[in-house]
């Protein structure tokens, strides 16, 4: 496989960042996913945290190389985080659980699979069209939908979600997939802070028009410019599928990996006792740490390709 990836995340007009986000992959597959804690409840940092480490350990126990049913895989795994998110609100006695929604994609061969709870949303663009978009799990979107069905006399705030993980019931997960990937085909992960301001329309046409190093900084400036002071969180995760024998581009080629080669941006653990939500005060993610995970990755590549030749 070989793909470019850009990510960044930003607190905007908020007290702290709730978004997470980050990818995984071994020779033969990848995971990209992003959450969103949501606000009105407990520790939404530590719900979307607590979501991505399930997701990527199951991913790093799972895909040796590769998933034998990506599917089964993706839908398994979100319901380990939402177990997860309950057991931990047990533990520490809470009187609310932490809630998140989430958003995954694997690429795996040349096919791509995804799915979703909540409404963090993915994108796909091929050349200048938006091939596909999740639907978010919203009254507002499902309003949208049915009322030229049944007209509806109430609107809903785009906010209010039926499902998520950490909720009361078991999360709805929508899946979809495989779809087989072409060469310059991009895929982002976004958090509603970006799509809540930001038409899409405009998201298809920077994808579609510029580099996704170029294109995903200038759609989280412009959504922090919409949003203006009280602007959500924004956090993407963008994804470009590039032909291996492509090498002029910079990116990740991953042919070189062993079989048992793992690399990835998510955190193994909050704290230090190597489970997942032994620390509630954990520090969010920033950017330095997201580099440094990427140069470890990076030397992780060049020392199994050293030994491959030796």
């Amino acid at each position: 496989m070989r793909f470019s990836v850009y990510q960044i995340s930003r607190k905007g007009g908020r007290e702290k960042n709730e978004d997470r986000m980050g990818y995984c992959y071994t020779r033969d597959s990848g995971l990209f996913a992003l959450a969103d804690g949501m606000g009105g409840h407990p520790e939404g940092e530590m719900a979307s945290q607590l979501a991505l480490q399930t997701m990527a350990a199951l991913y790093q126990r799972d895909a040796k190389p590769r998933l034998a049913d990506p599917i089964r895989f993706l839908q398994d795994a979100i319901m380990a985080g939402h177990h997860q998110l309950l057991r931990y609100a047990s533990e520490r006695g809470l009187m609310d659980t932490p809630r998140t929604t989430l958003v995954a994609c694997i690429l795996q061969g040349n096919t791509a699979y995804w799915a979703h709870c909540g409404d963090s949303r993915l994108y796909f663009v091929r050349g200048d069209k938006l091939i596909a978009r999740t639907r978010d799990h919203s009254y507002s979107e499902l309003q949208n939908t049915i009322s030229s069905v049944v007209p509806l006399n109430e609107r809903y705030n785009r906010n209010v979600l039926f499902t998520c993980l950490g909720s009361p019931g078991k999360p709805v997960v929508d899946t979809a997939g495989p779809l087989l990937l072409q060469e310059g085909d991009r895929i982002l992960l976004c958090s509603d802070g970006l799509w809540g301001t930001v038409e899409d329309e405009l998201i298809t046409h920077n994808l579609a028009t510029r580099a996704i190093s170029d294109a995903v900084p200038e759609l989280v400036e412009t959504a922090l410019r919409n949003g203006g002071a009280k602007c959500d969180n924004v956090t993407v995760l963008a994804m470009e599928w590039e032909s291996a024998s492509n090498e002029e581009q910079p990116g990740v080629s991953t042919e070189s990996l062993g079989d048992e080669v793992f690399a990835s941006t998510i955190q193994a653990s909050v704290g230090n006792t190597g489970s997942p939500g032994d620390n509630g005060d954990a520090d969010e993610l920033d950017d330095a740490e997201i580099e440094r995970s990427i140069r470890e990755i990076n030397e992780a590549i060049r020392r199994s390709a050293n030994a491959k030749k030796n």
